[in-house]
């Protein structure tokens, strides 16, 4: 048995995320499916987390077992390419010790969430549209206050199964790309189930004036969803880059 980590990256519009459900298709099915077929055998790819309904990914690494090693790897990557539909692709294949966990090893996490503030035909579908001017300055002063808590209960969709709502947080920060583009980023060593968007709704309120800064402190401290902004669109988030402690060469 061999163990290999798949480098994918995906437009999720037209999924009902990454982890196979029963009333969607997922990028999991797609990207499980294409090399069952190619390789002989039945296999399921584990990726390094969940992306929900809509959520993009510049890279979702992912890890299988197969009984026969490939012969090439750089061959298999063109076959999934041409056989995978136009919105998922394959960057990379490598083989990896048997005990290498795709999900569990990792030791970061980074999400980029794009907005513009004006109607754009190319951001239609891959940025949220503002339907009101925002203070980004005050919005970045919030975001660094993140850096001091570790419990975002408040961030978190009410009814997970997860054993802790701790993330420690590295990086949270808005840049502006051009006059009417702006990305948040943030990274952390793990994200609760619509974290970030709902990090993103709560800084918008700090940024239209309906909260101050010690208003977004006290959302976070009071560990109550409820009390946190509402969660932005689906489809302007990112997945952007996953860190592992040991090398991986695609």
């Amino acid at each position: 048995m061999q163990r290999y980590y798949i480098s994918t990256c995906y437009d999720g519009a037209n999924y009902c995320g990454w982890q196979i459900q029963p009333n969607g298709k997922s990028v999991q099915e797609v990207v499980s499916k294409c090399l069952s077929l190619l390789l002989g055998e039945e296999l399921l790819v584990t990726g390094a987390g969940r992306t929900d309904a809509g959520v993009h990914a510049r890279f979702m690494p992912a890890h299988f077992d197969v009984q026969v090693p490939i012969a090439d790897t750089v061959a298999l990557v063109g076959r999934m390419n041409r056989f995978l539909p136009k919105d998922i692709a394959v960057r990379g294949l490598c083989a990896v010790h048997a005990d290498a966990h795709a999900r569990f090893d990792a030791t970061a996490r980074s999400y980029e969430y794009h907005v513009v503030t004006e109607k754009s035909p190319f951001d239609e579908g891959h940025a949220y549209r503002l339907p009101y001017a925002v203070d980004f300055e005050a919005m970045n002063q919030a975001a660094k206050r993140l850096f001091d808590y570790t419990d975002f209960t408040s961030f978190s969709k009410l009814h997970t199964d997860v054993k802790t709502n701790d993330c420690t947080i590295y990086r949270a920060e808005w840049e502006q790309i051009d006059a009417t583009h702006w990305v948040f980023h943030i990274s952390a060593n793990r994200f609760l189930r619509n974290m970030v968007r709902a990090v993103v709704g709560t800084l918008l309120r700090v940024g239209r004036g309906e909260i101050d800064i010690a208003g977004f402190c006290r959302i976070i401290e009071a560990k109550d969803r409820c009390q946190a902004g509402q969660s932005v669109p689906a489809c302007a988030l990112y997945l952007t880059d996953v860190v592992y402690p040991y090398p991986l060469e695609w």
